[in-house]
């Protein structure tokens, strides 16, 4: 089956229902979506025929509306990182033929340079801002204009491009149909059991697998209601969803420490909240404590990545008291297996699965993953191993009942003394220190071990010094001597990070320990 399959019986069951609600208001009905994407796919189709659509744009209509256009179309929406500098975006779109580009407001003056600098040949503006350029016609102009026929859709149902979020390289273009997002938008219903009279608040990047795959489609394959947040606010999002009696919310970690704190002082009416979905990197025991005690006790933790779709595993908020901090088991259209870990540059045996208790790399396959890079034929090579299993480069340990703990990346494994480390699990040692806010590890060259580990420290506290540092990690029972920072930086700032939460560690290298 095809999504946009899933969406025209969403329309037939739920026509008078609303689909969005925007921050600043305005709604749409699922009956006014379906007229509004299909006048905007006929517009694409007698504008550029058989080219895909790019996408710059904020949260808002113009994002899904777009996207939901280019199913009808059949031909793929590229989902572009709003971030990001229009160097960077000019180079993604080189491989992806697209020649035209939507964009709103808050991206104009970056959508105005990548026209100019790239092959796209128009642009669509959605907003109020005044656009002087000659290549750009107004959204709603463009809608008020076109035809309501039925559009005939591309034989192959695309649904659009993916870039991956990758800290240490440029993002990586991947192309999804609309047959593996239908995969991965069920596997999230049944896993949520999400129903047309829930209320989901939107608040990450729509352009994310994460956000798009296992948020706004379940949603709307399911006929249920999407509140839209433009921009990322946890007072604002609260209030939203206080407003609008919310019963789901998406929150990488970092946005769900944020709304925890922000709940714990303001108090928002939040008891329709029933379930929220995290993941992106990993959830600490500490986290879901938290979040269960400002929030709701409905967390559910995933884990995913852009190439292998939305949800490789889940934990059902059932199973945290026992397993704390589990990414839990498969989810219902993958399979998964954690094998013996290799270096980077060798290829896993997708045999060799670990025994409980053991720690090996995981790999995955299923309808719903990927068949490559659009850009990277070598990136490709490494990242499908026998044709059918995708190499995730996530290292996982697995406990008695099978349950998987994500436990660091190969690529951030540091070797000290013939000894593997993961940064993550030293992490979260340290966060637990009660003047900690968060933490990174990374490793330093080092001429007797090979490598020594080092540590970036946040804190509000004044009175923090490393020697409190060091002394917390050698007394702490959970973290063996030779994982033990040697180094260490306390900061008041943040930390860098990619908008899924994933520490930015080549930063933090060069900016805290370059030599």
């Amino acid at each position: 089956m095809y999504f946009i399959d899933s969406f025209n019986r969403s329309v037939r069951r739920h026509s008078s229902d609303i689909a969005l609600v925007f921050d600043d208001g305005q709604s749409v009905t699922y009956g006014e979506l379906d007229e509004r994407t299909t006048r905007l796919a006929n517009a694409l189709n007698e504008q550029v025929a058989d080219r895909r659509v790019a996408t710059l744009a904020n949260n808002g209509y113009a994002a899904i509306e777009t996207m939901i256009a280019s199913q009808k179309r059949g031909i793929g929406n590229v989902q572009l990182p709003f971030r990001d500098s229009p160097g960077g975006l000019v180079s993604m779109l080189e491989p992806t033929d697209a020649a035209v580009l939507v964009f709103d407001d808050e991206n104009a003056d970056t959508a105005l340079e990548v026209l100019d600098r790239s092959a796209l040949e128009y642009g669509i503006h959605a907003g109020e801002k005044p656009i002087d350029h000659e290549a750009v016609d107004s959204y709603d102009v463009v809608l008020s204009d076109a035809s309501t026929a039925d559009v005939e859709p591309d034989p192959e149902y695309e649904h659009g491009v993916f870039y991956t979020s990758g800290t240490t390289s440029t993002p990586k273009a991947v192309l999804f149909d609309q047959e593996q997002l239908w995969h991965g938008s069920t596997q999230v219903v049944m896993e949520m059991g999400i129903e047309e009279t829930d209320t989901a608040l939107v608040t990450s990047p729509w352009y994310h697998m994460v956000t798009c795959d296992a948020w706004i489609l379940p949603h709307l394959q399911a006929g249920a209601t999407l509140v839209v947040q433009s921009d990322f606010d946890p007072d604002e999002a609260l209030r939203l969803t206080d407003d609008h009696d919310v019963t789901g919310v998406l929150a990488v970690p970092t946005q769900l420490h944020a709304l925890a704190d922000c709940q714990r002082e303001a108090e928002y009416d939040i008891d329709s909240l029933s379930y929220i979905r995290t993941g992106g990197s990993i959830v600490t025991e500490s986290l879901v404590e938290k979040a269960s005690t400002y929030l709701t006790e409905g967390i559910y933790n995933t884990y995913g990545l852009t190439e292998g779709g939305p949800n490789l595993t889940f934990a059902h908020p059932s199973v945290q008291a026992e397993h704390p901090g589990t990414i839990g088991k498969e989810s219902f259209v993958s399979e998964v297996r954690v094998v013996e870990a290799v270096d980077p540059d060798d290829e896993p045996d997708p045999e060799a699965t670990v025994a409980p208790g053991e720690t090996g790399e995981v790999l995955v396959r299923g309808p719903g993953t990927c068949d490559g890079y659009m850009d990277r034929p070598e990136a490709a090579d490494w990242l499908l191993v026998d044709d059918e299993w995708i190499r995730t480069g996530d290292c996982a340990d697995v406990d008695e009942d099978g349950f998987l703990y994500i436990v660091g990346r190969i690529d951030n494994m540091i070797v000290s003394g013939g000894e593997n480390i993961y940064p993550e699990e030293v992490e979260e040692v340290i966060e637990g220190h009660t003047d900690v806010e968060e933490a990174a590890v990374v490793g330093l060259e080092d001429e007797e071990w090979g490598h020594r580990v080092a540590c970036v420290v946040c804190t509000e506290s004044e009175d923090l010094e490393t020697d409190d540092l060091d002394r917390f990690c050698k007394n702490h029972d959970e973290l063996a001597n030779f994982k033990r920072p040697r180094e260490y930086v306390v900061i008041e700032d943040s930390l860098p990070r990619t908008d899924t939460g994933t520490i930015e560690r080549e930063t933090v290298q060069t900016e805290y320990f370059a030599e």
